[in-house]
């Protein structure tokens, strides 16, 4: 038998799987499978993915596709303007069956919830045998995190983190953690100069094959959201891997100690900018841990940066994953909180007086890209103060950002940033006024609105509703153990006071939803 005839397994290889280790690859046979990928336009539109988001996963995956020739596999490979491209998953796979005639059909698991439904069906549509195997590219599985879980009151990452150290054995003594705590966070939370050297990200010029993915993306998808160009992100292994060593070369030591900073103009600061590659599988998550760990062990990283650095991997990536998994699919129309407000336009543009947003989602739109704080108490802060819909939110983080995929974004959107899950995953909501905004960043000295003031027409918007949010959601919080110090400053004022502040909520509120700029 040829490989041009009959194949004995058909691989369906996503685009966030591009792994050579892939479980789905590892269980099939070069000389009598084929590996099926394809760029369908359900995936780049069931939300209106970031330009730059969509450019980056087509070419990773041409290029990954010829990678896998290279090492002697048979791809089938289906680009999107293919004038017989069904335009989904299960129309590429019912064709590629029609060509190449298999005996079954070998997936790993998908990273989305809807994906996996669709494959649970194609067994029976196509009248094959679809085995969906474990990822194995994670420290813990679905069913290890559904264990960890069960019976248990609370599901705090801290630990589950703990278990992942010793499961690990990653910055570990024997049983106890290196340094003799688990968590360097406090050590991590300085804010940073603006004369302070910072190094920018490994950039890479666009080859042959990028160039015409971007020519394809900018003709296909013109009225998504972002900027295209310039565009620098690694396609292939090799540089992200150059991007990796880049990082741990230059970054990672202050990684740690400024991770929550945020400065005018600086986008990335010491931050990776490695998510992207890491969620589509151009980096593996073990091979980067060790590596972090092996700088910290040869004296290159302090511990609080290396400790940070794998807590977000081992602990936090992992740690959502199973929450996804665990809650789906209603988690994504959770809103413990009920807000209802429609994302505000400035969501799309950019457009604002208030300088932080300006600058976070100004970035977003040119790069893709946000670091996590800037996710976390910028616009995600703003949206829950403001009372957006969670889902709002969600789908426009899952729209906007090149690492974004379902199973890592919905939980850091509905749980950790807009707490509609009611605690479930955050001990507290996220929320801060300007205060915190202005001791961790350099915005607030520029912004057309005045930090210190509280009240008023000029009063930085985050002040009033802050504590607008707090008596307005009191029902629900009110319980909160990490809100009673918040509330009991709450009712110490006076009810002029509150009456002021709640009074310039209502009126900054009325005038954002009103579509003014503001």
């Amino acid at each position: 038998m040829t490989k041009t005839e009959k194949c004995r397994s058909l691989v369906l290889v996503l685009g966030d799987q591009l792994s050579t280790d892939l479980s789905s690859l590892k269980r099939a046979d070069p000389d009598r499978d084929t590996v099926l990928m394809a760029e369908v336009m359900a995936e780049a539109t069931y939300v209106r993915h970031h330009k730059k988001k969509i450019a980056f996963l087509f070419s990773a995956m041409r290029h990954f596709a010829e990678e896998l020739k290279e090492a002697g596999w048979t791809v089938d490979y289906v680009k999107l303007d293919d004038p017989d491209n069904t335009g989904s998953f299960k129309g590429e796979v019912q064709r590629a069956c029609g060509r190449l005639r298999p005996e079954q059909i070998l997936v790993t698991e998908p990273g989305e919830w809807r994906v996996l439904e669709d494959m649970r069906s194609w067994s029976d549509a196509f009248d094959l045998p679809v085995e969906i195997l474990t990822d194995t590219r994670f420290f813990s599985t679905v069913a290890d995190f559904r264990a960890w879980a069960d019976g248990r009151k609370q599901l705090r990452m801290e630990y589950f983190y703990r278990e992942m150290r010793r499961s690990t054995g990653l910055l570990m003594d024997g049983d106890k953690p290196a340094g003799g705590k688990w968590n360097y966070d406090a050590a991590n939370r300085k804010p940073a100069k603006p004369d302070l050297f910072m190094p920018e990200p490994k950039r890479f010029t666009p080859d042959a094959i990028t160039r015409e993915v971007l020519e394809m993306v900018g003709e296909r998808f013109s009225g998504h959201i972002g900027d295209l160009e310039p565009f620098w992100f690694a396609v292939t292994r090799k540089d992200a891997e150059k991007a990796c060593d880049h990082f741990l070369t230059e970054a990672l030591a202050d990684f740690g100690t400024y991770q929550d900073a945020m400065l005018s103009g600086r986008k990335f600061l010491f931050h990776s900018v490695l998510s992207a590659y890491l969620n589509a599988g151009l980096l593996d998550a073990k091979a980067l841990c060790r590596k972090v760990e092996e700088a910290w062990q040869a004296d290159k990283v302090p511990l609080n940066a290396a400790e940070g650095f794998i807590r977000q991997i081992v602990g936090w990536r992992e740690y959502v994953r199973g929450i996804y998994w665990l809650k789906m699919p209603d988690y994504v129309d959770s809103n413990a909180l009920g807000a209802d407000r429609p994302l505000p336009d400035f969501y799309w543009t950019g457009k604002t007086r208030m300088r932080c947003l300006a600058e976070a989602i100004g970035q977003t739109l040119e790069e893709a890209y946000a670091h996590h704080i800037q996710r976390l108490m910028l616009t995600g802060n703003f949206a829950l103060l403001a009372g957006v819909r969670p889902k709002d939110v969600h789908e426009w983080y899952l729209m906007v950002y090149a690492d974004a995929y379902e199973w890592v974004e919905a939980p850091n959107t509905i749980g950790m940033s807009q707490f509609a899950d009611g605690g479930l995953l955050g001990s507290k909501p996220y929320v801060s006024s300007g205060n915190y905004i202005d001791k961790m960043s350099d915005y607030c000295g520029a912004c057309s609105y005045d930090v210190r003031q509280k009240t008023g027409s000029e009063a930085c918007p985050f002040n009033a509703l802050y504590w607008d949010f707090l008596d307005r959601n009191r029902k629900v919080l009110q319980g909160n153990p990490r809100l009673a110090q918040p509330y009991a400053s709450w009712d110490r004022m006076k009810q002029s006071r509150q009456k002021d502040l709640k009074e310039s909520a209502a009126d900054f509120r009325k005038r954002l939803f009103d579509g003014e700029e503001v």
